[in-house]
């Protein structure tokens, strides 16, 4: 389980900053007072606009953030007291992730396997496994530059979880990704969820969040406003189907209203 109670996370802006941000306030608040959970054989969506706190919160808990108050638990180990433990259970896909284009698909996985302390052969499994759903083989020796997007974005997907962690951690899954591509990858993490898999993703887009999540937390401006499984907040805004729940959820919001 994924356990997060009352995070918040700030930073201070120098000037430039400030200026960017079009503030005069010397603290930018991410994330304030999130909590929720997110379980075994589920997959649980952090949805919200661009800049709602969304890849904040999902640093905190993938231990690349520490945050500014609060605690997180994964598997029942504390995040800032036991990174270490922490890492070893999680995998966190983000766009940001950059794979050396000079580098085979498969060199790359021999790296990340190594880099995990996993055997020759556990490796080679690992990656004949993923390569083979994600339709790498023919590719396996290119260089990664030579790749396409979505190529790319499904090597990050088979380098992220060659370790079989428990915990899956995955930043905008779909964003840029053409039709088929992002369904392959949706399809996948729907099997991990039948493997008893903690999956946890953030999203703009509200159809992927409905066909993907049991459960969801809506973000605005860095606050949960709204939070259940998908029906649920579909329900209780009276709305035909999630996109449209999150605009009326979205509009309260900002009229201050939630």
């Amino acid at each position: 389980m994924i356990e997060v109670k009352n995070i918040s996370k700030s930073y201070k802006l120098n000037k430039k900053q400030m200026l960017k941000e079009k503030s005069n306030n010397k603290t930018k608040i991410a994330v304030l007072d999130l909590s929720f959970e997110a379980k075994e054989n589920e997959i649980f969506g952090l949805l919200g606009p661009n800049g709602a706190g969304k890849t904040t919160t999902l640093r905190c808990i993938a231990t690349l953030l520490k945050p500014t108050a609060g605690e997180i638990k994964v598997q029942g180990y504390d995040t800032v007291k036991q990174s270490k433990e922490v890492r070893q259970r999680i995998c966190f896909l983000t766009n940001e992730l950059k794979l050396d284009e000079h580098f085979s698909p498969k060199y790359t996985m021999e790296y990340f396997g190594k880099l995990y302390g996993l055997d020759d052969n556990l490796i080679n499994s690992r990656r004949n496994m993923l390569f083979d759903y994600f339709g790498i083989n023919e590719f396996q020796n290119m260089k990664i530059g030579e790749l396409s997007t979505g190529m790319k974005q499904k090597l990050s997907i088979a380098v992220s979880l060659v370790h079989d962690p428990q915990v899956i951690i995955f930043d905008e899954p779909t964003n840029g990704l053409d039709i088929i591509t992002a369904k392959a990858v949706t399809d996948y993490l729907k099997e991990l969820k039948k493997q008893g898999k903690i999956i946890i993703i953030s999203t703009h887009i509200m159809s992927v969040a409905e066909k993907l999540c049991d459960k969801v937390a809506i973000i605005i401006d860095g606050e949960i406003k709204s939070r259940g499984t998908v029906k649920e907040i579909i329900k209780e805004n009276q709305s035909e189907d999630l996109e449209d729940a999150f605009f009326e959820i979205y509009n309260c919001a900002i009229m201050g209203e939630i």
